[in-house]
């Protein structure tokens, strides 16, 4: 059990699972036995729409979509709102990253767009799993590829978070965070 407002950190050595733990928590995989569950309900119940707007996951291996980086934090919703993208923006802490690109929040990523590196695409895959304030936030070795001041800017967003009052599952090898 994992209650509102709580960090709960996951380490262990590779290969132990870790991720596929954050797999299941997230409903990407169905337990073989046993359940997971929300709110007292077990994931295969959600629907899977309604489940996505509870839920942020930022996965070992980000990938982002051929987009903008709006879009991209977005999750490509229709519905979303620029005030909400300013705000998954500012409590992952990466308003100095968007500012830094060409476009800014309308600089295309992908194929024919802009390169970004692993650490800062790991920045914006975090402003995508905070979008619309979901009630559980796993993040799977989400520091990996940060620097210094993306880690301090990373345990900003999780206290933040927290004190939301979101339940938050952290998977590292890094003991300080």
């Amino acid at each position: 059990d994992l209650m509102a407002g709580r960090v709960l950190g996951v380490v262990g050595p590779s290969g132990a699972g870790k991720s596929c733990l954050a797999r299941l928590l997230v409903g990407v995989w169905a337990p073989r036995r046993g359940s997971v569950a929300l709110d007292g309900h077990d994931l295969p119940h959600w629907n899977p729409d309604q489940l996505g707007r509870f839920v942020g996951y930022v996965p070992q291996e980000v990938g982002l979509l051929p987009g903008t980086v709006a879009e991209n934090i977005a999750r490509f919703r229709s519905d979303a709102d620029h005030e909400s993208i300013i705000r998954a923006a500012e409590v992952a802490g990466i308003e100095d990253l968007i500012q830094s690109l060409p476009q800014g929040y309308n600089t295309r990523l992908g194929p024919d767009g802009h390169v970004l590196s692993g650490g800062q695409k790991q920045r914006i895959a975090l402003a995508r799993a905070v979008y619309g304030d979901p009630r559980l936030l796993v993040l799977d070795e989400p520091n990996s590829n940060l620097d210094a001041i993306g880690e301090q800017r990373l345990a900003a967003a999780l206290s933040a978070i927290r004190d939301q009052g979101a339940s938050v599952v952290i998977i590292t090898h890094r003991l300080n965070m």
